[in-house]
């Protein structure tokens, strides 16, 4: 099917009993075929006769990553495995991915969730889309190349890697439209101006995600490239991008509500918050069949408005993230936790428990650095040996989080201790 978004939309009151429906028809499709489900309405005391539509949005338990871990890795597929047509998988805390699968019919509502970005954006079939961010159990690539399919467009499925060949095919196959993280985009831009080929690109929109990034970021690329910047959100576990995009207003980011059902909780109370009002955003699957997730809490915080956008839309919209309820970092479109690389550094040995990760933006990409004690044992001024060390660190902690970083072995004792909790993290980037 070839989509093409409208800006005619559902009324609120339409909007919610369409969402009505689909909420009571999902809850008894879970209820019915994952057992993690049965068990967590059961505890709470509910059947699914007692989900008669929105209203009853609270009597539902939560899901969380924890809850995807511990079912690792097809325990909350709600259909046979047979119906299964993709997974995909992102990075736990663990080092444990999180799987998520996929049917045909889930294929094609997701391909057309990131259509309607992709044509919010001013991209239409007689463009052609370069697709820079990574393929494979990674949702970007493959997510942004059905969507940008869907509306049919020509696909140039460039994923990361050599930016220099990625303008050179830019300009020569003459693309009008990219999808990529913003900060990787920024680099495209520095490539395009060292190369001198400003003056031979077509390109006049992006669609940029995976990561978060700031409003000045988006003006400073929409300056060097001439183009319009749009910011599109989601996550592997609800279906992958396409949750969300700002439109040609950017004042938030529209929620595609037919199939994503939006909540905005306290972060402590995990009680609803009034519109304009910080909180944790929730989201329901509503039409996945797959893995259709219930009220799952994606840790990012947000506000939501429920008022008609400029652009006519009626969409709810989501402003840009405040920052997360836990210690996840997104570096370079790769979720990372602290946790991953003290078991990386665990497993390595010859090292101390004690570290700290440096997070910095260098030539706009994200930078990674990893300051480690040695243990006493291991400290030694053998050059051989200490480079044998670094090199077997550095690859443990790819293994885990699947990035090369830069690893600084130190000396016993050196990385300043905390009377309180210990500082992990040092995240130079900003965001606001």
């Amino acid at each position: 099917m070839i989509w093409n978004e409208t800006k005619e939309c559902m009324s609120r009151d339409e909007m919610t009993a369409l969402q009505s429906a689909r909420l009571v028809k999902q809850v008894n499709h879970v209820y019915h075929n994952v057992e993690f489900y049965r068990k967590k309405m059961q505890e709470a005391g509910l059947e699914p006769g007692d989900i008669k539509g929105l209203e009853d949005i609270e009597k539902l338990p939560f899901t969380t990553k924890a809850d995807l871990r511990d079912n690792y890795p097809f325990g909350l597929f709600a259909v046979p495995k047979s119906e299964i047509v993709r997974v995909h998988a992102s990075s736990g805390t663990t080092g444990k991915a999180t799987v998520v699968g996929y049917t045909r019919r889930d294929i094609d509502t997701w391909a057309e969730s990131v259509a309607r970005c992709i044509t919010m954006s001013g991209l239409t079939r007689e463009d052609t889309i370069q697709v820079a961010y990574g393929y494979g159990l990674f949702t970007g690539g493959l997510g942004a190349h059905y969507g940008a399919e869907c509306i049919g467009a020509t696909v140039v499925p460039q994923s990361t890697g050599n930016t220099k060949k990625l303008v050179t095919m830019m300009c020569d196959f003459g693309v009008t439209g990219i999808m990529c993280t913003p900060s990787y985009l920024l680099h495209i831009a520095e490539v395009i101006n060292e190369m001198g080929l400003k003056d031979q690109i077509k390109l006049k929109s992006a669609i940029c995600g995976a990561e978060p990034w700031t409003e000045k970021m988006r003006l400073q690329i929409e300056e060097e490239l001439g183009i319009s910047a749009h910011d599109i959100y989601g996550l592997s576990e609800t279906m992958g991008p396409g949750v969300a995009c700002d439109c040609e207003y950017h004042k938030g980011l529209h929620v595609w509500e037919d199939y994503y059902l939006p909540e905005i909780v306290d972060k402590d109370t995990f009680k609803h918050v009034p519109d304009g009002e910080t909180g944790e955003l929730v989201i329901t699957n509503l039409q996945k069949e797959g893995m259709p997730l219930i009220r799952y809490r994606t840790k990012d915080l947000t506000s939501i408005t429920h008022e008609k956008c400029e652009c006519g839309r009626t969409a709810a919209r989501i402003s840009r993230f405040k920052g997360r309820t836990d210690d996840m970092l997104i570096i370079r479109g790769v979720n990372v936790f602290p946790s991953q690389i003290e078991t990386a550094l665990l497993e390595a040995g010859g090292v101390a428990p004690q570290y700290q990760i440096i997070v910095d933006r260098v030539n706009n990409l994200d930078t990674l650095e990893v300051l480690v004690e040695m243990e006493e044992s291991s400290f030694s001024d053998e050059v051989k040996e200490i480079e044998a060390l670094n090199k077997r660190v550095s690859h443990a902690i790819q293994q885990m989080i699947g990035l090369a970083v830069k690893v600084k072995l130190v000396a016993p004792k050196t990385i300043e201790r905390s009377m309180g909790k210990a500082v992990r993290v040092i995240d130079n980037r900003k965001f606001d």
